[in-house]
């Protein structure tokens, strides 16, 4: 029974139907099943799914639109109970945000759930974020990590400009930095002085949790 209930969150996500994905997940926490299955089985899997249709022309930039949002429904909901269930101490703080010129919002968005679900307190300042916003973050929030992300070649080089400016302001060394996003790589990452890569969602996570020793 719980598989099918997971299933049909997947599949209310992939399709857009968001107000039917509040209504799932709302649900499924009312059987009580567990709010970090619900978010890998249900809400994450069906993002990557449109994930993939969007990979393979299946899905157009309308479709994954109304994905993310039904997306960010389930989150809503889900994300007082990922917080009540966080088992150990937590792992930080974790800023994130896509750089100044950029509106790509889908794959920060699975990154912020799974960073969620694996214990980090996550500060979500959103697309189009200046620079100067995310060194104020830093400042404000004091995190652990601060996660840059771009979707676009001309974008990207932003990235590098934010941790020049955190250096001349000192705080680089308080802070690890990752990058992600499609035209991104290691070397890319290498070359701009980040900490890591995030591959994909997944990865980020992965190495997010790597950088803090969990």
């Amino acid at each position: 029974m719980s598989d099918e209930k997971y299933q049909a969150i997947s599949k209310a996500v992939t399709e857009g139907e968001d107000i039917q994905t509040g209504e799932l997940v709302k649900a499924a926490l009312d059987a009580s099943l567990p709010p970090l299955e619900i978010l890998q089985k249900g809400v994450v899997d069906g993002i990557t799914k449109a994930g993939e249709l969007w990979k393979a022309n299946q899905y157009f930039l309308p479709d994954v639109i109304l994905s993310a949002d039904a997306f960010k429904v389930g989150m809503e909901v889900l994300d007082p109970e990922l917080k009540n269930t966080q088992t150990g101490p937590s792992r930080g703080k974790y800023i994130i945000g896509v750089v100044e010129g950029d509106m790509h919002d889908l794959g920060k968005s699975l990154v912020v759930a799974l960073l969620t679900s694996a214990g980090f307190e996550v500060v979500d300042l959103g697309i189009d974020v200046p620079m100067d916003k995310f060194v104020e973050a830093v400042k404000t929030h004091q995190p652990t990590i601060v996660g840059l992300g771009a979707y676009m070649t001309t974008t990207m080089l932003i990235m590098k400009d934010i941790i020049k400016e955190l250096s001349n302001q000192g705080l680089r060394n308080n802070v690890k930095v990752m990058v992600g996003g499609v035209p991104t790589s290691q070397e890319f990452s290498d070359e701009v002085g980040a900490d890591a890569w995030g591959r994909d969602a997944l990865d980020a996570m992965q190495k997010a949790l790597t950088l803090v020793g969990g």
